[in-house]
């Protein structure tokens, strides 16, 4: 395996990518709860002007949303770019290198499913397009993680017996994660899966727990903090659909108003919150599979035949 040394360049740029990532991801869940995926007809122009020259601070309302969450889209897909030129120039790991494409890749992807739903005029491609944002930013921060110095420096975990069963039950929360992501999808974008949604997320619930006590208690400081991060995050995503409900439905005398402050800042944060969650997640399970590769007993040097030395009772 190729040894690797630990590039500031490479880890802030990806680090970097994440944290614009965020601008066309909270552009775009604003845009789909306020029903303003089709504030223009027309991609990848504007109102039949140029993405670049279009008025941008000039629009209001839904035609200032969308067009900020293609402006934003542009950005990140600039960065993309310079995160894989800088990353093959500068890393060794060539696992890493193709993990910066599949970033970029995935941020193409994101700009023509984007495009596409709007030029078919297709809800399906809204939800596929939400949903495949929250794997192209798992894979950015992912790319984060393995870029850092604790990663690659590398040091030999504690002795422990739970990291196998730490890493198979993060996989599995993650999974069911993202499970739950696809059915919050289908529900805001196509009023689909309600009562699926509503009761996977026990499931989910009992599965990050389990995740959570498992990490905490193995010993490991590297998975002890994101465990209780994880937790916190879960706890404030059930707090935040259960807000979303009332904002969104109504509850008792509170009746629910369609596009206002509360309830775009309430559905959109639920959005946004659960994708941060699969992400946290995701980055847990890889520290727990780095620590449980680095337990591994270093290998035994290759031995080499050397004929000038006899060996009793063999040929001479």
């Amino acid at each position: 395996m190729k040894t690797s040394t630990y590039d500031p360049a490479v880890h802030w740029l990806a680090a970097s990518t994440v944290c614009l990532a965020l601008l066309p991801i909270v552009m775009g869940a604003l845009v789909t709860t306020r029903g303003a995926g089709m504030a223009f007809p027309d991609w990848p122009s504007s109102d039949g002007q140029n993405m670049l020259s279009y008025p941008w601070w000039q629009a209001a309302g839904d035609k200032f949303l969308e067009h900020g969450h293609r402006l934003a889209g542009i950005l990140i897909g600039c960065v993309s770019i310079a995160l894989v030129v800088v990353t093959c120039l500068r890393e060794s790991r060539t696992w890493v290198k193709l993990l910066a494409s599949g970033v970029l890749l995935g941020v193409i992807a994101q700009g023509i499913l984007g495009g596409q739903r709007v030029v078919l005029d297709a809800r399906g491609l809204a939800f596929i397009h939400g949903s495949f944002a929250a794997i192209v930013f798992t894979l950015m921060a992912s790319l984060t993680l393995v870029t850092s110095r604790t990663w690659i420096a590398g040091e030999r975990p504690s002795s422990s017996d739970r990291l196998s069963s730490v890493a198979v039950l993060g996989a599995c929360t993650a999974l069911g994660i993202m499970v739950q992501y696809v059915l919050g999808g289908l529900l805001r974008h196509l009023g689909m899966m309600m009562h699926q949604h509503l009761g996977f997320a026990f499931i989910v619930l009992i599965l990050v727990l389990a995740f959570g006590h498992q990490a905490w208690h193995s010993g490991q400081k590297w998975l002890r903090w994101p465990a209780l991060a994880l937790v916190g995050l879960t706890v404030g995503q059930i707090a935040l659909g259960l807000t979303t409900w009332v904002a969104k439905y109504g509850f008792g005398d509170y009746v629910a108003v369609a596009n206002s402050p509360f309830q775009v800042t309430m559905r959109t944060s639920h959005f946004i919150l659960g994708m941060l969650l699969l992400m946290t997640t995701v980055i847990l399970t890889l520290r727990a599979c780095r620590l449980q590769w680095l337990r591994r007993p270093a290998s035994l040097p290759t031995p080499v035949f050397d004929p000038s030395v006899n060996v009793p009772g063999g040929a001479r």
